[in-house]
């Protein structure tokens, strides 16, 4: 139902109309089999400027993805692309389409103990809900954003905003989020998190007792005291099963807060963005008076955040009241050591969209039999040419990392609905099994020459070709 003239391209910005022929505007993308190379490092094949010249493919083994291939909507017709292939002497199938899913979404893990809103806050972009906070992480935050009642439940708005969103996400770039009740991000994948106009540097080396547990013998005779301030378990030493161990003295200390076991406290101030993911900027008020029967004057204490990065150093005085010096050398190392265990803050955005629908069609003309067959682990399902996992249960609902996806893998269409590549690979006796669509497969080098076989209503701008990503296992084969 998307009418275009001649000479201009359509709402989605996906086909044209070039003389009263349907063009796929995007570049068809060729993975070559170069794990040296990775999936940024792309290369000109064939484009607009170019003809195929006859010779065949330049490397060992391609892979067809389905970024740039085409869909099979309204579903009636095979694939875009049905691709034969030999590996290691078997021969396989591959079934590529671009599949257009309106139930989708992204979960987004940020690196940071900073608190970034409270369980179940909605997520906004450009005023507009378009998901919500989750169940934090060891060390990260997590949002989960999109899916279908913001893509189509809610107004016009909400699921243009929602849509663009999650393509801007799944495409690498930086998207701006506000939080409500928490912060302002801006979330791009493999970068380190915005919050709150402050770029966030690492992520925690533990929770408080955890850090406890690794530096206490590196601490042990340098120190009187360690208190590793954390939101969510903060450690006492002198208390902690890893400093009576090693023969830890008792200081007298007493630490607000729910005690768990000795040594570990939970809810000893709120979340914030300041000491260990807690509102602290002072955190000797976790404390109370020191147990005069035990603690000496002249007894020495460091506190420190999970990350090094807030850090201080008192002894008592006459009164056993803590009176904050300049760190010592001594304990400047553990400082570091602490710092030199965090590992750099990133974003990671998961591509999640159920597969169950109508695109099975293009596979098999029983669209159950391929459910089965990638539940059984027969077929494999790709992303661009990225692994996936699988839900268990029922259906075939998957997330693939979009960073190990070639560039600008996803699109979309006006209603509002993300497009994403997806592919299907299993051998061929298995897709003759399956009821597949056996008169339709091309074999690859055919395909790489442009032929798509009898199936197609639209034509292609030409062809990309992108070495795989490094840490991704080739598609096809073992």
């Amino acid at each position: 139902m998307c009418y275009i003239a001649d000479g201009r391209s359509g709402a989605c910005d996906r086909y044209a109309n070039e003389g009263g022929q349907l063009v796929r505007l995007d570049l068809l993308t060729i993975l070559e089999r170069q794990p040296a190379q990775l999936a940024d490092n792309v290369v000109p094949f064939l484009n607009e400027d170019q003809s195929w010249d006859g010779n065949p493919v330049t490397c060992k083994e391609q892979f067809v993805t389905a970024v740039g291939a085409g869909t099979t909507y309204p579903d009636y017709k095979p694939a875009p692309f049905i691709v034969a292939s030999t590996t290691d002497g078997i021969d396989m199938v591959t079934v590529v389409t671009e599949g257009i899913f309106s139930y989708c979404g992204a979960k987004v893990k940020i690196d940071t103990d900073r608190h970034i809103g409270a369980e179940c806050s909605v997520v906004r972009a450009k005023g507009e809900p378009i998901g919500h906070v989750t169940t934090g992480e060891y060390g990260s935050q997590m949002l989960s954003i999109g899916g279908v009642h913001h893509l189509t439940g809610g107004g016009k708005k909400e699921g243009r905003i929602t849509c663009s969103s999650l393509m801007e996400l799944c495409n690498g770039e930086a998207v701006e989020l506000t939080i409500d009740g928490g912060s302002e991000l801006i979330v791009q994948a493999n970068k380190p998190p915005v919050i709150n106009r402050i770029t966030e540097d690492r992520m925690r080396v533990g929770c408080g007792s955890a850090t406890v547990g690794m530096f206490a013998s590196q601490w042990k005779g340098l120190v009187d005291e360690v208190v590793v301030v954390d939101d969510h378990i903060t450690g006492v030493m002198s208390e902690h099963q890893a400093g009576k161990v090693i023969g830890w003295e008792k200081t007298g200390i007493k630490v607000k807060g729910r005690r768990s076991t000795p040594g570990r406290y939970f809810q000893v101030a709120e979340p914030g963005n300041g000491w260990g993911g807690t509102d602290l900027q002072d955190p000797l008020t976790i404390l109370s008076e020191f147990d005069t029967k035990i603690a000496k004057p002249g007894q020495s204490m460091l506190m420190v955040s999970t990350t090094g990065e807030h850090f201080a150093y008192y002894e008592l005085d006459e009164n056993l009241v803590p009176i904050q010096l300049d760190i010592p050398a001594r304990l400047q190392q553990s400082i570091n050591r602490i710092e030199e265990n965090c590992e750099p803050a990133l974003c990671s955005v998961l591509f999640m969209g159920g597969a169950g629908g109508s695109l099975r069609s293009g596979v098999t003309e029983n669209p159950v039999k391929l459910t089965r067959s990638v539940q059984n682990a027969i077929t494999r399902v790709t992303c661009g040419g990225a692994p996936t996992y699988r839900w268990p249960g029922g259906g075939i609902t998957v997330m693939a990392d979009v960073s190990r996806m070639p560039n600008n893998s996803f699109g979309y269409v006006p209603t509002p609905a993300l497009v994403a590549p997806i592919e299907f690979t299993l051998t061929l006796a298995d897709y003759e099994d399956l009821g597949g669509h056996m008169d339709h497969i091309v074999p690859i080098n055919d395909a790489l020459k442009g032929d798509m076989g009898p199936q197609n209503d639209h034509i292609l701008k030409g062809q990309i070709r992108v070495g795989s990503h490094a840490e991704n296992p080739w598609p096809v084969g073992k």
